[in-house]
């Protein structure tokens, strides 16, 4: 049985770095057998229909396969749509990313954070972002917006001991619309 699933490349396209045409990306998926791969935007989001296992599983395929054929090495977080759906509904700061959904953040999180790691992550706030842990993923609220603020992606992610991915809100409504969730 085929399932929807969301799939975040890690820093694709972004400064220079990780560079894969989406045409490319979607061939190469197709190639696998994947089920209509479909992008959006240039960084390195898909939709995609798949079989078997999900979550890890998955991720794990998808970079094997991706460094084969693309020769691209980067870090893959999967969501099930079902997943999508319930981050999105359990979004704890839901009237910060409606406010201002460009200046919001969701993180999707390699593995779950340990013990403590959301005291960790406030504790490396320096400005006035508000952050929010649930499950495997960061809620993060950037008032003075993201390029100026300190707590970067690599700040994050030593705090919460996993790699991360950041879609800001629009983008994250944007999958679940293509997602159908």
């Amino acid at each position: 049985m085929t399932t929807t699933q969301i799939v975040l490349l890690r820093a694709v396209n972004v400064g220079g770095t990780g560079k894969v045409a989406m045409a490319a990306l979607r061939d190469a998926l197709v190639e696998h057998g994947y089920d209509r791969p479909r992008t959006l935007l240039q960084s390195g989001n898909v939709v995609l229909g798949a079989t078997g296992a999900g979550g890890a599983a998955l991720e794990r395929r998808l970079e094997d396969e991706l460094t084969k054929t693309l020769g691209l090495r980067t870090t893959i977080m999967v969501r099930s749509a079902k997943e999508w759906a319930a981050l999105i509904a359990a979004n704890p700061l839901r009237a910060d990313a409606e406010r201002a959904p460009s200046q919001f953040q969701v993180f999707a999180l390699k593995a779950a954070p340990a013990t403590g790691a959301e005291a960790k992550l406030a504790a490396a706030v320096k400005g006035r972002e508000i952050v929010r842990v649930v499950g495997h993923q960061a809620y993060v609220v950037f008032p003075d917006g993201i390029g100026r603020s300190k707590l970067t992606t690599d700040v994050i992610e030593r705090a919460l001991g996993t790699p991360v991915t950041g879609r800001n809100w629009n983008t994250v409504l944007k999958l679940a619309a293509l997602a159908g969730a």
